[in-house]
């Protein structure tokens, strides 16, 4: 008879793997939710039973609900890393999501970005007694391209001030070089300078909360969530529209491409894996292009219009 292993044990012993294997917080996090609704999908029927077709009702099941092709395919992604897990620890003796194809992701849709004056009636907005800290963290995604969780990590000692560089830890626990403008430099500084006092002296992150200790990330997107809805106040051609922090990473790197940057060197400012997943903003780039065409209207010869030639 199989033995039938209690929820919890399985999702300690995911957790425990995932840790030891590297992945990041906000993977185990996700991973773990995920299969957290698939034990409860698929209960009472035994892990030693199930088949691809479980999986895949459950994937309809959740698509069904409302996830799209990316969060379907990150279910699958949970399910199948999960059982890996239990095969290793020899709590399984199959996979039923091994040969399980992902869904094929729409990539023809075009990251959102911040117009040049919205961006700055954005920055413009933030006020209060956090105000340098603030302006700080969202100049770094809007004009150094940092990701809301790399903004999390950033602790002081990333910040050379002498050779105006940020070490960022990235995606993929890789660091990258971000050379920062003068003005940015300024700011940093001045931010330092302003920082709360931490209730543990060796707390070493460079931007910490009201209670002084590091931001989480969840704070970050709301500050950015409660001044991009002071700016849909204030302008009405804003509304309806949908903004968050991650766009302002988004601009920034449409700005470097209208600006001529080559794809490379912006694949290495983003800290992507692939080139692939930065190509996308060329495409943004194509379409500036466009319209920058589009404005500059050719005025044809009387001659060629009445099509009587030479």
């Amino acid at each position: 008879m199989d033995r039938i292993y209690p929820d919890e044990e399985l999702l300690e012993l995911f957790d425990i793997w995932m840790k030891d294997q590297g992945f990041t917080p906000q993977t185990q996090k996700a991973y773990l939710g995920d299969v957290r609704l698939f034990l409860a999908a698929i209960a009472p029927k035994s892990l030693s039973k199930l088949e691809a077709l479980d999986v895949m009702r459950f994937l309809t099941k959740m698509r069904q609900g409302g996830a799209g092709d990316s969060t379907r395919n990150r279910y699958l992604s949970s399910i199948r890393t999960f059982f890996n897990a239990l095969i290793e620890h020899k709590y399984a003796d199959n996979n039923p999501a091994l040969h399980l194809k992902k869904s094929k992701v729409e990539r023809n849709s075009l990251p959102s970005y911040l117009d040049e004056h919205v961006l700055s009636a954005f920055l413009e907005s933030i006020e209060g007694k956090h105000q340098i800290r603030n302006v700080a963290m969202f100049l770094l995604m809007s004009y150094a391209g940092l990701r809301v969780s790399e903004l999390h990590r950033l602790n002081m000692a990333d910040f050379n001030r002498s050779a105006q560089m940020l070490q960022v830890y990235g995606k993929g626990r890789k660091w990258r070089s971000v050379p920062l403008p003068e003005s940015l430099v300024h700011i940093l500084n001045m931010a330092l300078e302003e920082r709360i006092d931490p209730r543990k002296t060796v707390e070493q992150a460079f931007f910490v909360s009201q209670f002084g200790r590091r931001i989480s990330t969840r704070m970050i997107q709301k500050i950015a969530e409660a001044h991009f809805a002071q700016l849909k106040r204030e302008f009405s051609e804003l509304q309806g529209k949908s903004f968050s922090s991650h766009k302002l990473r988004h601009t920034f790197a449409t700005m470097q491409v209208i600006a001529g940057t080559d794809i490379r060197t912006l694949q290495e400012l983003l800290g992507h894996a692939s080139i692939q997943t930065t190509q996308i903003y060329t495409h943004v780039g194509d379409k500036q292009k466009q319209e920058a065409m589009n404005r500059v209207v050719p005025r044809l010869p009387k001659s060629v219009l009445r099509g009587t030639g030479g």
